[in-house]
């Protein structure tokens, strides 16, 4: 992977998904990166696009 994290280092945790506004994972994902296995990681990459999406429409 290019990408060592998704992290933008703007990190906040808040709404009802508990969700990064920076780059889309939750508290849990984010502590987990760096033991993810390389498909975990671009499963969890997959769906970040999709997560900052639906957060970018509820603005």
């Amino acid at each position: 992977m290019n990408k060592k994290t998704p992290c933008i280092d703007f990190c906040k945790f808040s709404g009802p998904s508990g969700w990064c506004i920076g780059c889309g994972r939750t508290q849990e994902e984010s502590r987990q990166w760096k033991k993810m296995k390389p498909y975990a990681k671009q499963a969890l990459l997959n769906s970040l696009k999709k997560r900052l999406s639906q957060m970018n429409v509820a603005k």
